[in-house]
């Protein structure tokens, strides 16, 4: 029975040997916090050895919640992740040296246990900073944990807090799918996957998912009608044919009770918007891709802040509705132009 690993199994356990040497001189992890008062946001980067960023602005916001601050010192594991990491890092080198599918499914257990125990630790750390809040703190709101999200977004008063890999979470990925491909390969899976009919497609999309979900883009959310807030002029949202809903580079979403309120909203972050959502008129509380639909603007539409633009996801609904008043259709780029006039037509003039 062979027992040797192939080549190519051996080139990826030192690829992985490399990069888990580079992430102990980089940030693992960073959770960013962004406010209206801080435009630019507050980054917490988090080392093997240490916590970095904006600590003590951060720090000076978490006492007014009664948050406990954040010391490296206080952290046993900065002092033992930096030679842990290098122990695995020996580890896999030694695997590879060894060439044995035993040393390579020992390394891979090992690592996939390594990965949960530390993202349970970092999850523990979050709900104690989190939950136990000093009771006599300045601002209180009953019921309310200041928990960051383990990964992804999650609002926390006026604070979004975002939180994801750094350079060096991202080669913890990038080591632990090239370690499953070689368990995958050595193991004859990966063979029997890609033998079959179009399989060789489907185990590159599947490899791609391990490594691109964490940061695969944001879907919008369903407009919560008379709960969800607009985050521009803060009144209820109560009509999803007038709604909007936009998503950032980071992932975070802003809700609107209006287009004429993403529109104002995006002009106030040029540059870091992904995507743009507006509320489908003919459908029910339906948010559709704002660039690829159709609009008609009109007083007769009484949206909520004066927008009175009603977007169609169907080119023959807009044609539909125009019909009935004479009305013009425009595009994204037209409308958009549209409400920005509208806005310098209605600013009063100084003399």
């Amino acid at each position: 029975m062979k027992t040797k690993i192939s080549t190519l199994s051996k080139l990826f356990l030192i690829l992985s040997t490399v990069m888990l040497v580079v992430s102990v001189f980089v940030p693992i992890w960073q959770i960013e916090l962004d406010a209206p008062q801080y435009p630019e946001g507050l980054a917490l980067q988090i080392w093997a050895n240490k916590i970095a960023g904006d600590v003590d602005i951060i720090n000076g916001l978490n006492h007014y919640i009664g948050m406990k601050t954040l010391h490296t010192d206080d952290f046993m594991e900065f002092t033992i992740l930096p030679y842990l990491i290098e122990a695995y890092a020996l580890l896999f080198l030694l695997a590879a040296i060894r060439g044995t599918k035993g040393w390579l499914y020992f390394v891979f257990t090992a690592f996939v246990i390594f990965g949960i125990v530390a993202m349970v630790d970092f999850w523990i750390w979050e709900y104690n900073y989190g939950h136990n809040l000093d009771p006599n703190a300045a601002i209180k709101v009953p019921g309310m944990a200041y928990q960051p999200p383990l990964i992804g977004f999650k609002q926390l008063l006026n604070f979004g807090a975002y939180s994801m890999p750094h350079t060096g979470g991202w080669l913890f990925v990038g080591a632990g799918v090239l370690l499953l491909v070689s368990v995958l390969k050595e193991s004859g899976l990966l063979k029997k996957i890609t033998a079959r009919k179009k399989a060789a497609p489907a185990a590159i999309v599947f490899f791609s998912l391990i490594v691109l979900s964490s940061c695969s883009s944001k879907e919008p959310q369903p407009l919560k009608l008379n709960v969800d807030g607009c985050d521009f002029c803060r009144m209820k949202i109560s009509d999803g044919r007038f709604g909007a809903e936009l998503v950032t580079a980071k992932g975070r979403i802003y809700k609107f009770d209006d287009l004429k309120c993403m529109i104002d909203f995006a002009d106030q972050h040029q540059g870091d918007i992904k995507s743009y959502y507006v509320g489908n008129f003919t459908g029910s509380n339906e948010l559709t891709d704002a660039t690829a639909a159709w609009y008609i603007r009109s007083e007769d539409f009484k949206s909520p802040m004066g927008g009175n633009t009603s977007a169609f996801k169907e080119k023959a609904d807009a044609e539909n509705e125009a019909a009935t008043g004479g009305r013009t259709i425009l595009q994204w780029s037209e409308i958009t132009s549209n409400i920005r006039q509208h806005q310098q037509d209605e600013k009063p003039e100084h003399h």
